[in-house]
């Protein structure tokens, strides 16, 4: 049975993403460390599909392969060609993968078999085995001229004249090419016979080279030459840079769902082509703002501007402009995107099917595809993701017109974002943040809310008792600061079926006693440790929603929730309601000793110079002193209905 996902109808996007590790980068730094002579120390390596590809295939001819942990690898590099001689490699349908190796392995003097999934075989590499023949290479089709599987041989290569190479059907023979022609210490000079499509993709080729010490002569985009005798040579220590192409769906979502959203990983001097979706996405009316490793989008005052781009340079990325065009005020059209059709489906008729369901006019030909957005999207739709990520990823963006999507085959993003749809749900999936102070009921009605509208929950104060209780254990004292933050950073904490473990240690009750609430209200006034749990705190906003009480949870942690509520009442009821729980727990209690607390705690949540305890100017306010706990949930669930939900 087919997997799905359905994501909610989605009203806003905001917030910020940290993007996972470059593919293109990732792939094509793994081949040249271990085609280097020395040791390279990858950082930062995207864990996807494609790169788990490409690593087991370099192990499987003798390059010395270590995971270091944190997405770090160690790569023993060969110092020119690789020592196993005979190989079967499967290759899946990663096209980053298979091109650069299949250059290389024919240089390398063995036996090679290169294989895929069905859709990898349909997936042309004719171009490329033209080029590598020409200097005297012996590649075979196993099956279909012009696809893989594909054999190769040992032979020797000459490289006395110019190889002739089409470059209009894809990037990644040229970068097949100028990886691999350094191997035979021989000049080489590559002349293009077509337009060369997806520049920018060559530019991160030429760019990574010269890290590695070979340097490639350009005229323009037409002529390459590599000087004689150059060798690849360990850098040392490398960073891959964050996935442009993955940002696009975060940027976009900025611009399409008012925003701001902040993209991490990337910044102004990416070497990546994909950046420039971020000037598309300007002239079309968003607010871009750059740093040096981010990039931000804010949605224009109404819709995006109707568009007629060439996006040729940005292939990849302008997918995700297909699907902006659903919001855009006018009829749209994207051009020069022929390399769609042998990508890992033929991108173009896919995105014509899928935009259709949604009730989009479009208009395919051979290189474009036009889009004329409909008045209303049509809800309910499922979209078909044709084994190919940048479609899931694309469609996610429609739920932002206000209805359900039904994502079909959603695992296929693991080729190169497994976590793509919890990072999108932590800028869009709604939240409804109940702050308040202590004992005012907010986290049994934040919890009964959430059962109520089939959310998750989040009990943020229990990550702050975890962190006391994790620093008493630990001998760390609460004035600490760095020390806490630093249990707080690690903090060994899960939630199983209503129990909160700590190390694998049932602490449900130990958090819940007055030295525990009294230790977790002192470091919650520490800076440090605020900021070490606020990423935490972020990462449980999960589709179709959250619900999180807390004391900042609208102010300062889901600042963009769509309903908010403070719940308060007097202190003397709440010391009262305290004191029925603990004495209820078997816990011994003391009525005045518990106001006085109340009160102190209250005090210094209030004066605290982070995030103090306050109701937001859009927060509704329910007090609870005259309430039971069904009349409070119903109260709030009233503040949820009134915004629309």
């Amino acid at each position: 049975m087919m997997e799905t996902l359905t994501l909610p109808p989605l009203r806003a996007a905001a917030g910020s993403v940290r993007l996972p590790g470059s593919k293109s980068i990732s792939n094509r730094m793994l081949l040249l460390a271990a085609l280097a002579q020395g040791t390279t120390e990858i950082r930062d390596l995207l864990d996807s599909d494609d790169t788990r590809v490409m690593l087991a295939a370099l192990e499987k001819v003798g390059v010395g392969i270590t995971a270091l942990g944190g997405n770090a690898w160690r790569v023993e590099g060969c110092g020119g060609v690789f020592p196993v001689k005979d190989a079967d490699l499967f290759m899946g349908n990663a096209g980053t993968a298979i091109r650069p190796l299949t250059a290389a392995l024919a240089l390398s003097g063995g036996s090679y078999r290169l294989s895929g999934v069905p859709r990898m075989h349909e997936r042309p590499i004719g171009d490329l085995v033209d080029g590598l023949r020409q200097i005297g290479a012996d590649l075979r089709y196993e099956a279909n001229t012009g696809f893989p599987p594909l054999g190769i041989h040992p032979a020797t290569v000459n490289l006395g004249a110019p190889i002739r190479l089409r470059g209009d059907v894809s990037s990644q023979f040229l970068t097949a090419l100028l990886m691999a022609l350094p191997l035979t210490g021989q000049r080489a000079v590559i002349e293009m016979t077509t337009e060369l499509i997806s520049k920018p993709y060559i530019e991160i080729t030429l760019n990574l080279m010269a890290r590695f010490g070979v340097q490639v002569e350009r005229e323009g985009w037409r002529r390459f030459t590599i000087a004689a005798g150059q060798r690849y040579l360990s850098p040392g220590i490398l960073h891959v840079e964050g996935d442009a192409s993955s940002a696009s769906y975060f940027l976009a979502a900025g611009a399409i769902g008012g925003g701001p959203v902040r993209v991490e990983g990337i910044g102004k001097d990416s070497i990546q082509g994909d950046v420039r979706f971020a000037d598309e996405l300007e002239k079309l009316g968003a607010t871009i703002t750059w740093g040096d490793k981010w990039v931000e989008a804010e949605a224009p005052r109404g819709k995006l501007k109707a568009f007629d781009l060439d996006l040729n340079h940005i292939p990849d990325a302008a997918m995700t402009l297909a699907v902006a065009a659903l919001f855009a005020d006018g009829p749209c059209r994207l051009r020069n995107i022929a390399s769609w059709r042998v990508k890992e489906t033929d991108r173009i008729a896919a995105m014509a099917t899928e935009l259709r369901k949604l009730g989009a006019s479009v208009e395919e030909g051979a290189d474009s595809i036009a889009v004329s957005p409909a008045p209303t999207f049509m809800s309910g739709t499922a979209i078909d993701t044709y084994d190919d990520h940048r479609m899931a990823m694309c469609f996610s963006l429609a739920a932002l017109g206000g209805v359900t999507v039904t994502i079909n085959d959603p695992r296929c993003v693991n080729k190169t974002f497994p976590g793509y749809f919890d990072a999108f749900a932590e800028i869009t999936a709604p939240v409804i943040a109940i702050d308040g102070p202590s004992a005012s009921g907010k986290g049994t009605v934040a919890e009964r809310v959430a059962a109520a509208m089939g959310y998750h929950y989040l009990d943020s104060g229990s990550l702050y008792r975890l962190t006391a209780l994790a620093a008493l254990r630990a001998g760390v004292a609460l004035d600490d600061e760095a020390g806490v933050a630093a249990l707080g950073a690690g903090l060994p904490a899960t939630f199983e079926g209503g129990r909160i473990l700590l190390a694998g240690d049932d602490v449900t009750d130990a958090i819940r006693t007055e030295e525990i609430s009294v230790g977790a209200s002192k470091i919650a006034a520490l800076p440090a440790v605020r900021g070490a749990l606020l990423a935490r705190q972020r990462a449980y906003r999960r589709f179709p929603g959250l619900v999180a009480d807390g004391r900042d949870m609208g102010s300062v942690v889901f600042p963009a929730a769509v309903a908010k509520a403070f719940l308060t009442a007097s202190a003397e009821i709440r010391a009262e309601r305290r004191y029925k729980q603990l004495i209820a727990k078997g816990m011994p209690a003391n009525m005045h000793a518990l106001l006085q607390d109340l009160r102190e705690r209250d005090a210094r949540d209030a004066q605290r110079s982070v995030a103090p305890l306050q109701q937001c100017v859009d927060a509704d306010l329910v007090d609870t002193t005259e309430m039971d706990i069904e009349a409070a949930v119903a109260a709030v669930m009233d503040v949820v209905k009134r915004q629309g939900f």
